[in-house]
Formats: C-alpha cells, sequence, structure tokens
C-alpha cells in the first residue's frame, strides 16, 4: 500500500504533463491545416539526390 503513495502523485504528474502538451500544440496551431499535411504527402519532391553523382 506504501507504493501508491508514489504512483498516484507520478500518475497525476504524468497526466497533467500531457494535458499541457496537448493544449501547447493546440495554442500554437499544429492542426490546422489536416488537409494540405494530407496533400502534401502525395507530392513528389523535385529531384532526389543521386549519390553517385555527389
Amino acid at each position: 500500500m506504501n507504493i501508491l503513495v508514489v504512483l498516484i502523485p507520478v500518475s497525476v504528474f504524468l497526466g497533467a504533463v500531457g494535458l499541457a502538451a496537448c493544449i501547447w500544440t493546440l495554442r500554437h496551431g499544429q492542426y490546422e491545416d489536416l488537409e494540405g499535411d494530407a496533400a502534401r504527402i502525395l507530392l513528389e519532391d523535385d529531384a532526389p539526390e543521386d549519390d553517385a553523382n555527389a
């Protein structure tokens, strides 16, 4: 039972850190352009670099 004295505050702290990280991402606009991110993965890069020609 003594381990609960440690585990409960640690779990509350980790939950608060996760909540703070989620709120930080929302305030800094990480989820603003979901359509652009979905389309960007389908675009090809300009010209792939060839290591043999370098």
